[in-house]
């Protein structure tokens, strides 16, 4: 079951949940804003958990009633976890690929029960993955839920990108801001997931403070491409000619995009290959950002042409320019600032 101690590095956070929950002041709308894998989900879970328990101690769920072994088994039928790909539900096409949350989605699996009668009788618990994918027309359908929810209802958002939220959600919400965490604090948790040694350092040093994008990326083979990837552009950084660039980085990117296919067969294959590239890059510019805090003044200056390079790459991934295209005018670019 996971409780409050089950987060590490958000003492802020889960100190101010916990006081709003003993004084019986916890809002009913909450939006954890904070980088991907730190712990918002978890968090979210806890307090779930805590909020339907039948027979809390004080901020603990007691962990052996029936609800919370409902909401440990995911059958909690007030516990309702809503994501993007549920609008393949909601499609009659049945052709979706699950891209946004659509009003359909929120309509369907929040607005709706939310206006009932919660079944186990303790209060309803909606958590909203990718909150920043709502569109619109979703997030306005979902306002007079949030200030005015029928019985004990609590709303959790979950965003990486917060700003992408309409003022009007933000006035009908307490934020909670979550950070992140430590290198040390994300190799010590992944330690604790029994994964290959010799990657959890690197993993801890290229996730950016995330323990959910390290283990995952861990599992998808990214970190053994970053490091590959760092290791050319230190070649690079020497002076020397790097063959094969724009290969290497469409192959794993498409190695990427099979590891989210198979994990989602509906996914966009394109999509995956495109996220992969920008992942890619960024491991690349995070590489280049880092040795310039290793080299004299006077050699700052191709690091950071490279940097930027890089960055227009990126802006341009989305678009309909060819990404093989792409990649071999940011090869061509990098030898340019480097070799000589």
């Amino acid at each position: 079951m996971d409780t409050f101690s089950h987060i590490i590095g958000q003492d802020h956070v889960i100190d101010s949940l916990r006081k709003a929950y003993l004084s019986d002041r916890l809002p009913h709308g909450l939006v954890f804003s904070g980088p991907v894998g730190v712990g918002k989900a978890l968090t979210a879970r806890a307090l779930g958990t805590l909020f339907l328990c039948e027979k809390p101690t004080a901020d603990q769920a007691c962990g052996k009633c029936h609800s919370c072994h409902l909401v440990a088994a995911n059958t909690h039928p007030d516990f309702h976890l809503i994501y993007k790909e549920l609008i393949r539900f909601h499609d009659k096409t049945g052709k979706s690929k699950g891209t946004e949350l659509s009003i359909e989605v929120l309509r369907n699996e929040l607005v709706r029960p939310a206006s009932q009668k919660s079944i186990q009788g303790r209060g309803k618990v909606f958590v909203v993955e990718q909150a920043e994918l709502m569109n619109t027309a979703a997030q306005n359908a979902i306002l007079k839920t949030l200030e005015e929810p029928s019985g004990r209802t609590l709303i959790i958002l979950l965003s990486d990108q917060s700003s992408s939220l309409l003022p009007t959600i933000f006035s009908r919400c307490q934020v909670m801001h979550f950070v992140r965490l430590e290198a040390q604090v994300v190799e010590e948790l992944l330690a604790r997931h029994k994964l290959d040694p010799a990657l959890t350092s690197a993993s801890a040093l290229y996730s950016d403070g995330s323990i959910g994008n390290a283990i995952r990326w861990i599992k998808e083979g990214m970190i053994a491409a970053a490091m590959e990837l760092s290791r050319r552009m230190d070649e690079l950084i020497q002076g020397r000619l790097v063959e094969g660039m724009a290969e290497w980085l469409k192959a794993s990117a498409e190695a990427y995009a099979n590891a989210q296919l198979e994990r989602d067969e509906l996914a966009s294959k394109d999509q995956a290959n495109r996220e992969g590239l920008v992942l890619l890059l960024g491991f690349a510019a995070n590489h280049f950002r880092m040795r310039m805090r290793q080299v004299p003044e006077n050699r700052l200056n191709p690091l950071c042409d490279a940097i930027e390079a890089i960055l227009k790459t990126e802006g341009y991934i989305n678009s309909n320019v060819s990404v093989g295209l792409l990649l071999q005018h940011l090869s061509v670019t990098l030898q340019q600032i480097f070799v000589k």
